[in-house]
């Protein structure tokens, strides 16, 4: 073992985290001369002594070709010979170097999390416990027994003041350290205040002590932390799936014919690189050799596959569908189209923190307002010839009698309800501070395709098409990946398909098939025929066109009602979209929206939107697809179908789970419901405050009662939140008879 090699613990394999032989050979990438590469994490590679050791022992095993270490990434890149890939993940965990196939941890853990749900368990254990023994010292346990239960409650109440407490005492000290003011420093005044006095009054034998209320007041605030960490959990997913949508390397072809494949940090312009079918476009390139469709729905919204060929550029993230294509790199990682979405993803995201920013600033006046009431009431029951025993319980009252835990949960807890509702309806919420925001909206911007259309499309002619005609390209179809073809593949009845001597699959162009001495095509009409017909899909024999095929792409079940029902409830209704201009025509024409624009950029969408803003507009973006990750982000609020990309989910704030277009309806009005429901919450507490602190002031309140009080406005608040279940489970627009709406494609 290396000198500066971890321990001997075997917890990743113990746990399971170590790559199996089957991802590993699903990761790696076939060199084409019978080799396999692959890169793997790992992190605790530091020094030139741990390289020597990485790579002497993946040299001695048979078939690894070549082993290197990269210090300044800490990742090993290992080629092998052959399909079953050597035991170098094991070799690496036995070294003490455990490998993780990406950089990021693979068990997706929150540490803060689950510190969080420690603590609520403890504190609402001993919350249960401590209040149990309150029970028997209320009904008349005296001297020695009602001493020893007080103890026991001491006791108790210890693992929750470290567990529970020592979350809000971090936090209050690192805000006084810092010279600023939390909501948290009178949670922990409060509490730390109201065990020292009981443990006082048990060791003196006293009547009276308040344990109970210390664990019952840190239980309840746990609950609002931990509802409120879920929701915010979620605000830097849409970053981080962007960058696992963008390849790690790429295979780089050599002047002298061999071929290596390179981390996509080491691709530099100029350089040549392979790209097979089915493999993402790694960076912004242009084609030097072949022929292909791509997949262009993520990054502009196109929804017919664009062939490509000889001299074509080509961006980042679009998927090659047909035929392997050699490119020339153009642009580093660093400046291509993925890197560009991602600059303006947390551009947009920056803005968000303004309503972070008005939360602790109200916190920090919140909290001096309490310590100086406190104070101020100290004073004036010792300058009133009180003892400082009654004087420092009557200020201890007012501590957590006005303690934020009813204010803390107006808000968390009406979100989770809401959540629920929501879900319940087929729609998840992806970041609780958005039900706020989505109540606001005022204009609606729709992309077009995946979302107002379902991006599928669809044959529409099949009854204008001579049956054994249709078989044939069906047969012809089903050797394709292209998304016309599969189509065209799902007339066939398979049970008539006929036998082809050759099929070949011309990338960009169609297939080719032989029948004999007939010569079969299925494309372009002026590939097929051999006509100057630049457009089309047509089925030839011999040169001769026999049949023709249109398709339809549908629009989404619910839209039309869902629109209608926007534009009177809401306001304007638009759509900004990648797709070309008749095809966008089409769509405004059917659903009825009046304001669209066609063959936008990405950054022409977050103009627009930004546009909006400056006009004071709260906009909702609803979208999918990479190419609309950044307008989600843009805007004020942002709703994605489930079928749209890993980013454009990841990046919205609302993400719905059924086809029918009417979730967007539903979700606004849970939002808008919730809305009131918050402000009902808060002016409950405020209220509250109003009542409870000029009587706690006046000394009628003990910190038990205070606590109960607390507890009460509580319970208050969460039932009020509640009311929000008894709403009906379906909108006005979700009950309209919908169907899916054909567009011709």
């Amino acid at each position: 073992m290396s000198c500066c090699a971890p321990g001997s613990e075997d917890l990743a394999r113990i746990s399971g985290a170590l790559p199996s032989d089957e991802e590993l050979v699903f990761a790696a990438h076939d060199m084409g001369d019978g080799t396999h590469q692959i890169e793997l994490s790992v992190p605790r590679v530091h020094c030139g002594a741990c390289i020597h050791t990485v790579e002497s022992a993946l040299h001695k095993l048979d078939h690894v070709e070549r082993a290197r270490v990269n210090l300044s990434t800490k990742r090993v890149s290992v080629r092998w010979r052959g399909d079953e890939p050597p035991p170098f993940v094991q070799t690496l965990d036995e070294l003490g170097y455990t490998p993780n196939l990406f950089d990021d941890t693979q068990d997706g853990r929150d540490p803060v999390l689950s510190q969080l749900l420690r603590a609520l368990a403890v504190c609402g254990f001993a919350a249960s416990n401590v209040m149990l023994l309150s029970v028997g010292v209320w009904s008349g346990a005296d001297g020695a027994t009602r001493d020893l239960f007080h103890w026991i409650s001491a006791l108790i109440a210890i693992p929750a003041l470290v567990m529970g407490g020592g979350i809000f005492y971090r936090s209050a000290w690192s805000a006084l350290r810092h010279g600023y003011m939390n909501m948290d420093v009178p949670i922990a005044v409060g509490i730390t205040m109201a065990y020292a006095l009981s443990i006082y009054d048990t060791w003196h034998s006293g009547q009276h002590a308040y344990f109970d209320a210390s664990v019952t007041l840190l239980f309840f605030l746990l609950i609002g932390r931990t509802l409120d960490h879920v929701m915010r959990s979620k605000a830097r997913a849409a970053v981080t799936g962007l960058a696992r949508l963008s390849p790690r390397g790429a295979l780089v072809l050599f002047d002298d014919g061999s071929r290596d494949y390179r981390p996509i940090g080491e691709v530099r312009p100029g350089m040549r690189l392979l790209v097979a079918a089915g493999e993402r476009i790694p960076v912004d390139a242009r084609i030097l050799q072949g022929a292909s469709d791509l997949d262009c729905a993520l990054v502009s919204g196109e929804s017919t596959p664009l062939p490509v060929s000889t001299g074509n550029e080509i961006q980042a993230g679009t998927l090659n569908l047909t035929g392997p294509l050699t490119l020339e790199v153009l642009r580093p990682a660093t400046s291509s189209f993925l890197a560009e979405m991602m600059r303006l993803m947390e551009a947009a995201e920056g803005g968000r923190a303004l309503y972070r920013r008005i939360a602790d600033r109200v916190a920090s006046l919140y909290a001096p307002v309490l310590h100086l009431t406190a104070l101020i009431t100290f004073i004036v029951w010792m300058l009133s010839g009180s003892d400082w025993h009654q004087a420092a319980t009557i200020a201890i009252a007012v501590l957590i009698i006005t303690c934020p835990c009813a204010l803390g949960l107006a808000v968390p807890i009406v979100q989770v309800v809401a959540a629920r509702r929501l879900f319940e309806n087929g729609i998840m919420v992806k970041d609780g501070a958005a039900m706020e925001r989505l109540a606001q909206a005022d204009t609606v911007i729709f992309d077009k395709t995946g979302t107002l259309t379902l991006g599928q499309p669809r044959l529409t002619n099949v009854h204008e098409t001579e049956p054994k005609l249709l078989e044939i390209a069906a047969a012809l179809a089903t050797h394709s990946r292209h998304p016309l073809s599969q189509a065209i593949a799902a007339q066939a009845s398979h049970t008539l398909l006929p036998a082809f001597d050759e099929v070949k699959e011309h990338p960009g162009f169609g297939m080719e098939a032989t029948e004999g001495k007939t010569l079969w095509r299925l494309g372009r009409a002026s590939w097929a025929a051999n006509t100057k017909e630049e457009s089309g899909t047509v089925l030839s024999r011999d040169g001769e066109i026999v049949a023709r095929f249109t398709f339809e792409d549908e629009v989404r079940p619910g839209a039309r009602a869902a629109i209608a029902a926007l534009k009177a409830r809401t306001g304007p209704v638009e759509m900004l979209s990648g797709d070309t201009e008749n095809a966008c025509r089409r769509v405004a024409a059917t659903l009825g929206i009046d304001t669209w624009r066609a063959a936008l950029l990405p950054a022409q969408k977050v103009e627009r939107i930004e546009e909006l803003s400056n006009q004071g507009r709260k906009v909702l973006m609803v979208g999918d697809g990479l190419n609309d990750a950044p307008a989600l982000s843009a805007a004020h609020v942002s709703i994605a179908p489930a079928t749209a990309a890993d980013i454009g989910r990841n990046a919205a704030d609302f993400v719905f789970l059924r086809e029918d277009m009417s979730a967007v309806t539903t979700a606004i009005e849970v939002a808008k419901r919730a809305n009131q429901l918050i402000r009902q919450n808060i002016g409950i507490a405020v209220v509250y405050n109003f009542i409870a602190i000029p009587i706690a002031i006046a000394g009628y309140v003990t910190p038990l009662i205070a606590a109960i009080a607390m507890s009460g406005s509580s319970i208050i608040v969460i039932f009020n939140a509640l009311r929000l279940m008894r709403t009906g489970k379906t909108t006005q627009a979700a009950q309209l008879p919908v169907a899916a709406e054909p567009v011709t494609a």
